[in-house]
């Protein structure tokens, strides 16, 4: 992960020196990227300031990140590189980002559902990478990638200073069983954080579907429907994918999330791979969170009021860090529970002590 992260940061730090240059492609202001004047946290960025910015982050983080990969194998816990690390990560996946990246993933299978009947009209599957995946939020994705990978290089790290195994992170000061089985209680109790917040935003959707001003007034749910015809409908298949999500959750407390169950053709009765779980989940988790983040800096910038009429069209979303933050630890807790044996540490375990 360390070279990785160090390739990566490089690659964008010079990308920064070309922005600060001049050169074409940069992905963030009003300028550049029209769409951000409400949504993106860098709306005011221009390439000279930015670029610099960029590049001399980039170009710094690329030789942390070598650095952090050269640390000697040693029981030396030092925090202060693993907490940067996690910071660096955090930024560039989950703060930087806005909505637009879950957006796109998420109206992509109601898009594919609904083209053998035309529906939506308005949208295509020839122009929705175009309209729904321009430079600015394919850049965003990028930065995502980056902070997976600045992720990874914490982990590294903080396992190597440990002289843990770099595989699994075992170590003689590793998680006893007790631990182990606290963590599978917080990750009983994140599930169902998990599942209740996607199924207020789902309640939401399908009440003004039906005609139900929850959250909203009659006018406004009528006039939106009059501008903006199947706007409702649409958002009744996001409260679906959401209440499915919230279901596909419960997998990681459930049987059914360890082996197949016998509705499935093809691998009922066979194990479930961890990363089948785990990989989705944890993509999701940072959608959600930066997308959730977007609007609460909405709310903290006074760019609207919560009140008894409009409450449905903010509130669900601003909790979505915490669905975010419920997802992640059901994940984690998954992790641990369904870990094999590693068979590094099998193989250095097997070998004859040298004394």
């Amino acid at each position: 992960m360390g070279p990785a992260a160090a390739a990566w940061s490089l690659a964008y730090g010079l990308l920064g020196l070309v922005w600060a240059l001049g050169g074409p492609g940069f992905p963030f202001g009003i300028a550049h990227d029209p769409d951000a004047r409400w949504i993106s946290l860098l709306a005011d960025a221009t390439p000279r300031a930015t670029g610099t910015v960029v590049a001399t982050i980039g170009l710094a983080s690329a030789g942390l990140a070598i650095w952090m990969t050269r640390t000697p194998r040693r029981p030396s816990p030092t925090a202060g590189p693993t907490a940067l690390a996690g910071g660096i990560g955090i930024g560039l996946a989950v703060v930087i980002p806005d909505y637009r990246p879950l957006l796109a993933v998420v109206r992509l299978p109601v898009l594919l559902a609904g083209a053998p009947f035309g529906w939506p009209r308005q949208v295509s599957i020839g122009d929705f990478f175009t309209l729904f995946f321009p430079w600015p939020v394919v850049n965003q994705i990028v930065l995502i990638i980056g902070g997976l990978l600045w992720w990874g290089t914490a982990v590294s790290y903080h396992r190597r200073s440990r002289g843990a195994c770099l595989a699994c992170g075992s170590a003689p000061s590793s998680p006893s069983a007790r631990s182990a089985a606290t963590v599978a209680t917080w990750g009983r109790r994140a599930v169902t954080l998990a599942i209740l917040v996607p199924l207020l935003y789902s309640l939401t959707r399908w009440c003004w579907a039906l005609g139900i001003p929850l959250g909203v007034t009659s006018e406004g749910l009528r006039s939106e429907a009059a501008e903006s015809p199947g706007i409702w409908l649409a958002g009744a298949a996001l409260g679906v994918m959401a209440s499915g999500g919230a279901v596909l959750t419960l997998g990681l407390v459930q049987r059914w999330g360890e082996v197949y169950p016998r509705w499935i053709p093809g691998l009922r009765g066979k194990p479930v791979r961890p990363r089948t779980a785990i990989i989705p989940a944890t993509l999701v988790t940072i959608l959600l969170t930066s997308a959730g983040l977007m609007y609460d800096r909405w709310w903290v910038l006074g760019r609207f009021h919560l009140t008894a009429d409009n409450w449905g069209l903010y509130l669900p979303e601003m909790i979505w860090p915490l669905w975010g933050a419920g997802l992640a630890v059901a994940t984690f807790a998954y992790h641990v529970r369904r870990r094999s044996p590693c068979s590094r540490c099998v193989v250095r375990a097997s070998r004859p002590h040298p004394g």
